[in-house]
């Protein structure tokens, strides 16, 4: 969508470059019903329908709009015909204040000297003055950012490639230089440039939150705003923790010893050594909750918990000597730990 204004949008819509919302809004409903793919079928029918959706979400949106129609040049038109029935509207009415006073030999004079002069001259300083300078806001840029646990936690500094697009310098936007197609940007009307720029994420972020960077977005035209780069935070799976609000999930793996027996087992969690007291005969997946161990609220006035789930694992290869225990286990247990399953109707 990026080279979108080097396309006839108006064309695509077959409204005029001058209608209205409403008039665009109708013409794409009567489009979308003869070209959707459930009517068309084919590859032609689906490119066609692409192409109206893209020009109706252009030209429904106020500031891409002015920004395409300032690009193609349409906005000067624009601008010329309002200019041009204020002129004519202005006109109308000193006329007919000359006709009221008709009788009055200065008045009427007065009244056609206004008439004359909006006729000829009043408002093109004006006019020039609106043309020359309409600016249109640069596009904001979002960009997803990946990051850790710990640095969502405590916050970091990355690096971050940045595609710009902005008008090209030579053409202005405008795809062509005395009627022939700039040889800057091919007629596209833009150039893109690669930046690399420090960005700090705060701490605390969470999945799928934004960082808003001001003013590194696509630049602006005619001394237009420029637009924000926004990242959107991606927070990458870690198989041990989990933020969840102020809460730090922990899947710990402990032993089937010391399941059985309990176990006092130390751990760092992000920077944080502490000590999990294991209950002698504990389960795959109980939980076991340390308050107020977790996140930090903004304030400064609480911290979230550190809640454990409790993971059974085996180990990946037995000794021969752990294999004769377990053997021994197995003959010396008499619980039937299948009982209720078997006995279930």
């Amino acid at each position: 969508m990026a080279n979108y204004y080097n396309k006839d949008l108006y064309k695509i819509l077959d409204v005029n470059y001058d209608a209205t919302t409403e008039e665009i809004k109708l013409s794409y409903r009567k489009l979308v019903r003869l070209y959707h793919p459930d009517v068309t079928g084919n590859d032609l029918g689906i490119s066609k329908f692409k192409e109206i959706q893209e020009a109706y979400e252009i030209l429904t949106d106020s500031e891409k709009r002015k920004k395409y129609d300032v690009l193609r040049g349409y906005y000067k038109e624009k601008i010329k015909k309002e200019y041009e029935a204020t002129k004519k509207n202005k006109y109308e009415d000193y006329i007919k204040k000359a006709k009221r006073n008709a009788d009055k030999p200065e008045a009427f004079s007065k009244s056609i000297n206004e008439a004359l002069d909006n006729l000829f001259h009043s408002g093109k300083q004006t006019y020039k003055k609106q043309e020359q300078k309409q600016s249109v806001n640069g596009e904001d840029i979002n960009l997803d950012l990946t990051i850790s646990c710990f640095e969502a936690l405590e916050g970091t500094n990355r690096k971050v490639n940045i595609l710009h697009t902005q008008p090209c310098p030579k053409c202005e936007g405008r795809m062509f230089i005395n009627g022939a197609q700039c040889n800057m940007c091919n007629g596209t009307g833009q150039i893109s440039l690669q930046k690399k720029i420090n960005v700090k994420i705060p701490k605390g972020v969470s999945q799928g939150s934004k960082v808003r960077i001001k003013k590194e977005g696509n630049k602006g035209l005619n001394g237009g705003k420029d637009g924000d780069l926004y990242l959107i935070i991606n927070i990458e799976k870690n198989p041990y923790f989990e933020i969840e609000g102020y809460n730090i999930l922990c899947n710990l793996p402990v032993t089937p010893f010391e399941a059985v027996l309990g176990a006092e087992i130390p751990i760092n969690v992000f920077n944080q050594k502490i000590t999990v007291k294991i209950p002698p005969m504990t389960s795959s997946g109980q939980k076991l909750r340390l308050s107020g161990l977790g996140v930090e609220n903004k304030s400064k006035t609480k911290k979230g918990d550190i809640i454990i789930t409790v993971l059974i694992k085996l180990p990946e290869k037995l000794s021969e000597k752990e294999k004769e225990l377990y053997l021994q286990l197995k003959e010396l247990s008499k619980d039937n730990i299948r009982k209720d399953m078997n006995d279930a109707k």
